[in-house]
């Protein structure tokens, strides 16, 4: 009567094994429950309960208990205990700080929810289900991981995934983007610093490792990290310990390291830019994030799995794309990846009213991509012009893939990193971003330029 004056939904039920019941049927978000009932008394109801739905909130009432079972009903998740006779004052209060928590805990459980949906790992392509098998195995353990792969695939998505399918989900993802901060602030903000450590540091910092200790960090452009910053990472990785700049204290860190990066990290060891013995402590478990490229077939279902983002956050009209936009999608070479999807369809959507979108509504450079697809063969008239012909095409839409990325061009073509060279050069292939081709452009006796190292650009 008190509970319904309040304005709660009450049920009630005769016996512990008749609670259990009703409980399931009904779901309610607070139990009242006697301790001493026959048959099956209070502890082992609440047991069950709990075991139904961890997440209820459970009252115990009782006029004779000892310390020996509020104890045991503590240790099996009770909310509170009461005593008999209870008070309506007593009981009100109780009840409504049990409702406010669970309350608490249903929204962080559903927010929770929804922040993980955003991680999901859209695609049903070979590559992404064997991707997904990959980060299924990888995440169970607390070993180190490598990401590799080019901008925009979605290194940052597997960290995440990495990390919500391990032991650690319940605590920290830090994550950092090494190539965003500056050279002289890169070890402050991985390890912390003391006051007055160095000029501008006025007050006590606490680093990226600190923050991450029991979860997972992200080091996302490891490939940027300098010399020294990269000793300092291979200590966390040997000994588990961080030093602070400016103090001598050391401390221990518990923290699983996932770090990702689009360089050619090998190439960039011999460059003399990044340390062999990192390298080698980072791969433990190398996982590559597949093109967009190599998984076209999974473009229809971004695509829809975009419109339905974008739509509900703008409050959109619900719309399509047509059979003949798609076609055109899947045919179109995406250099920026999932990243330059996701713009393009998001573009579409602002620009266009129709509730179907054609080919024409995409942008211009999706119908100019086509026509670049063919060799003009109107103006060739030897065999010797059409195979010069075909191989500056062939090396110019491959240049085109890697992002203008010669060391990983050579590989993936299977030609010498020199031949490439020459080829480029006798070809007059032009190379549009000199830092893009690891600024190892030929040289008239076609020798590799000192200090050409390939880097993936975005």
């Amino acid at each position: 009567m008190v509970l319904e004056y309040e304005k709660y939904h009450v049920k009630t039920a005769k016996s512990g094994l008749d609670g259990v019941e009703i409980f399931k049927e009904f779901k309610p978000q607070i139990v009242l429950l006697d301790v001493k009932m026959p048959g099956f008394n209070g502890i082992d109801v609440l047991r069950n309960l709990k075991e139904v739905e961890k997440n209820v909130e459970v009252i115990m009432i009782s006029g004779h208990s000892g310390i020996e079972e509020a104890v045991e009903a503590s240790k099996l998740g009770a909310f509170d205990f009461l005593e008999k006779p209870v008070s309506r004052e007593k009981l009100t209060l109780t009840v409504r700080n049990a409702f406010e928590k669970n309350s608490l805990v249903r929204e962080n459980f559903f927010l929770k929810n929804i922040n993980e949906q955003k991680y999901n790992m859209i695609g049903e392509s070979p590559v992404m289900k064997e991707l997904r098998k990959t980060i299924s195995k990888v995440a169970r353990t607390n070993s180190t991981v490598l990401i590799m792969g080019d901008s925009g695939t979605g290194k940052e998505l597997i960290a995440r995934n990495l990390h919500i399918q391990s032991s650690r989900k319940d605590r920290n993802f830090v994550q950092i983007n090494c190539a965003a901060i500056p050279e002289e602030l890169i070890e402050s903000e991985l390890f912390g610093h003391e006051k007055g450590s160095f000029t501008g540091a006025f007050e006590k910092k606490i680093g990226k490792f600190d923050s991450a200790h029991k979860g997972s960090i992200f080091l996302d452009e490891i490939g940027d990290l300098s010399l020294k910053a990269q000793a300092k990472v291979l200590r966390v990785l040997e000994e588990g310990e961080i030093q602070r700049v400016g103090s001598s204290e050391i401390k221990k860190v518990d923290v699983r390291i996932i770090a990702a990066t689009n360089k050619d990290l090998p190439e960039e060891i011999r460059n003399g830019r990044f340390r062999e013995d990192l390298y080698f402590r980072l791969n433990v478990v190398p996982v590559t994030s597949p093109s967009l490229n190599e998984r076209r077939d999974d473009i229809p279902i971004l695509v829809e799995h975009f419109l339905k983002i974008f739509s509900e956050e703008n409050n959109f009209k619900k719309r399509e794309f047509s059979t003949s936009a798609i076609e055109s999608m899947k045919k179109y070479n995406w250099k920026g990846n999932i990243r330059e999807l996701r713009n393009v369809v998001e573009r579409v959507l602002i620009m266009t009213d129709s509730k179907k979108i054609g080919e024409g509504d995409l942008p211009d450079y999706f119908r100019t991509n086509e026509s670049s697809e063919l060799i003009d063969l109107s103006d060739i008239k030897e065999w010797k012009d059409f195979k010069k012909e075909s191989e500056k095409f062939f090396l110019e839409k491959k240049l085109d893939e890697f992002n203008n990325n010669l060391a990983r061009t050579a590989r993936e073509i299977n030609l010498p990193r020199s031949n490439l060279y020459k080829k480029i050069e006798n070809l007059g292939i032009i190379i549009n971003n000199n830092r893009e081709a690891d600024n190892g452009l030929p040289h008239t006796n076609g020798e590799e330029s000192p200090g050409s190292a390939g880097q993936d650009g975005f």
